[in-house]
């Protein structure tokens, strides 16, 4: 027997309870884990390897990861999101364990790195497919972007404990040893709070649904594919290249950056929480992107510390708008039994953008500088932008249509119909599984 979760039944009942707030918390230490690791860079370079060794085994590792993404969906819509949860989380906190005995490059790095990869991006799907589950489908966007709060607050700590560590250890190898240590320990604070989250929840048998090729084929998200993508090459700059860029440039570490970076998204990310049904998630993407495309631009001239402050603001800006669209979008091009598969499928891009970028943008760095990686990264961010804009700019999207509004039309297309054949109102998941790319439509032929 497997858990299935059950959404609330009232939907206008808060959707801010004991369990979002455990799954807040848990977010929370996870983002601090995976923030103390955006050293990696570092730990690479104190093995005596470049960055484009860095870029090999980050590649390696989202490999793995995507490998993981073809099952994961999958298993979570057939198996339930507890015991895949617990062991994607056990997944991650063997493969920090392994960083801790390696002293030199070779496969274990590799292995690690896959571990790690793995596991987090599967901890990660785990909770968002959970908080989509919990709440009615008006909110999910919400849900995403609120979860999402608590990472912020996890990037800020995680970053700045990281600095402090590097700035008050000078034996490298004792001070790696301590950073993966404090990463195991959080990844077992996690597996604690999430066996809460899944406690109690109903059990169902397991089901086998079709082929992941069939579903994708089926269900294709659309052009917020190409966003997702884009947005995976991003987190190349900053997660894992910002930090040898910062001392290649003799700068006080990332943890300036990293707090303006989380504390702009954190505000952004709650101010913004309507906006996809103000505006419609299409062009709040649109707004995301643009505040990317300064980011880059402004990071060309930083040569001090307080420099990181402007740039960060507009990539926290981007990111706070961005994720929860992206992934309400992506996810919600499935109908509600595959949405497991559908959150995997969407965060898989993600992570395709970054394992694409990584060595590319490694290799970059090595032959032309910094510089040429900011430049490029720009381009490719405008012209994603410039794309979306002229396929989905016009096109209102669910979110972005009041019910008020939407009963009207219904009423418009009823009286245009005639009495037979009848217009039925389709369901929420009947209109995304007929409309992946994000159009409204509210009725079907009975």
């Amino acid at each position: 027997m497997t858990t299935t979760l059950d959404g609330p039944a009232d939907p206008d009942r808060s959707i801010y309870d004991r369990r979002f707030w455990l799954a807040y918390t848990a977010n929370l230490l996870l983002v601090v884990g995976n923030s103390l690791t955006f050293r990696f860079a570092e730990f690479v370079q104190f093995l005596d390897g470049g960055e484009a060794v860095t870029g090999q085994i980050v590649r390696a590792g989202l490999l793995g990861s995507l490998v993981v993404r073809l099952v994961l969906g999958q298993a979570i819509d057939g198996a339930g999101v507890r015991r895949v949860w617990i062991l994607s989380t056990l997944c991650f906190i063997g493969g920090c364990a392994l960083f801790i005995r390696i002293d030199e490059l070779g496969p274990l790095i590799y292995v690690a790195r896959v571990l790690f990869m793995a596991g987090m991006s599967s901890m990660f799907a785990c909770s968002i497919y959970h908080a989509q589950s919990q709440v009615p489908a008006h909110r999910r966007t919400e849900v995403i972007g609120s979860l999402g709060t608590s990472g912020f607050i996890g990037m800020i700590a995680g970053t700045q404990l990281g600095d402090l560590l590097f700035y008050n250890m000078a034996d490298r190898g004792r001070l790696f040893v301590t950073l993966f240590c404090i990463t195991v320990g959080v990844g077992i604070g996690y597996l604690a709070l999430i066996t809460q989250v899944t406690r109690g929840e109903r059990e169902r048998p397991p089901a086998i649904g079709p082929g992941i090729h069939r579903l994708v084929l089926r269900y294709w998200p659309g052009p917020v594919v190409l966003v997702a993508l884009t947005m995976g090459a991003g987190f190349t700059v900053t997660t894992v290249f910002l930090t040898r860029f910062a001392t290649a440039n003799g700068l006080h570490g990332i943890g300036t950056f990293f707090v303006g970076y989380a504390m702009t998204a954190f505000v952004f990310r709650w101010v913004s929480r309507s906006w996809s049904v103000a505006i419609g998630r299409h062009r709040v993407i649109l707004l995301g992107l643009t505040g990317h495309v300064i980011g880059y631009l402004l990071l060309i001239p930083v040569d001090q510390s307080w420099e990181f402050i402007l740039p960060s603001v507009l990539h926290g800006f981007g990111h706070a708008l961005l994720f929860p669209c992206v992934v309400s979008l992506g996810a919600g091009a499935f109908p509600s039994e595959y949405r497991g598969t559908g959150t995997s499928i969407i965060l898989a891009f993600v992570d395709l953008g970054t394992m694409l970028s990584a060595p590319l943008l490694g290799s970059i760095i090595e032959e032309s500088g910094f510089t040429r990686m900011y430049v490029l990264m720009t381009c490719i961010t405008l012209a994603t932008g410039v794309v979306y804009g002229l396929l989905r700019f016009r096109v209102r999207d669910a979110d972005g249509i009041p019910p008020d509004e939407l009963d009207s039309e219904l009423d418009e297309l009823t009286a245009a119909s005639g009495p037979e054949p009848a217009l039925v109102p389709l369901s929420s998941d009947e209109n995304i599984a007929a409309n992946p790319a994000g159009e409204q439509v509210t009725s079907r032929r009975a």
